[in-house]
């Protein structure tokens, strides 16, 4: 499990941690992960639909390699509309509890012009530390 670093020095984080500290392990970098399915298809046309699948996927990863949701350490979540993010800020928070529970990894979101995949509105990309021990499905 990781020590949560949040200095006293810094506002207090609201749904992130501004840092935490893994050791000893293996680092696992996912690449960005947008929302699509397995047979290449988005999850649909909306920002939250997106969200949750490029979620699902990252968490694939992960646990493909032996972790869990509290491996992951960084998450970059590059959004197309920032104003479409907040608007469905809701539903991603209730998606996100869902699937990674009460952790919070330290984040970062940034908007950009354009995604590769035509259609795609977010993209989330993450760093987890994964146990020496953890055992991995496709390594």
């Amino acid at each position: 499990m990781p020590t949560i670093v949040n200095p006293d020095t810094l506002a207090p984080p609201r749904g992130y941690s501004n840092g935490l500290l893994y050791g000893p392990g293996r680092v696992l970098f996912v690449a960005g992960q947008i929302g699509w399915d397995r047979e290449g298809q988005l999850a649909g046309e909306g920002f939250a639909e997106q969200f949750a699948q490029a979620l699902r996927n990252v968490l694939d990863v992960v646990r493909a390699a032996g972790g869990r949701p509290e491996s992951i350490g960084r998450f970059t979540i590059y959004v197309t509309d920032k104003k479409a993010y907040l608007a469905a800020a809701k539903a991603i928070g209730a998606t996100y509890r869902e699937l990674m529970g009460r952790h919070y990894p330290a984040m970062a979101l940034v908007q950009v012009a354009d995604l590769l995949e035509e259609g795609a509105l977010v993209e989330i990309e993450a760093t987890a530390v994964l146990e020496e021990n953890a055992e991995s499905d496709d390594a």
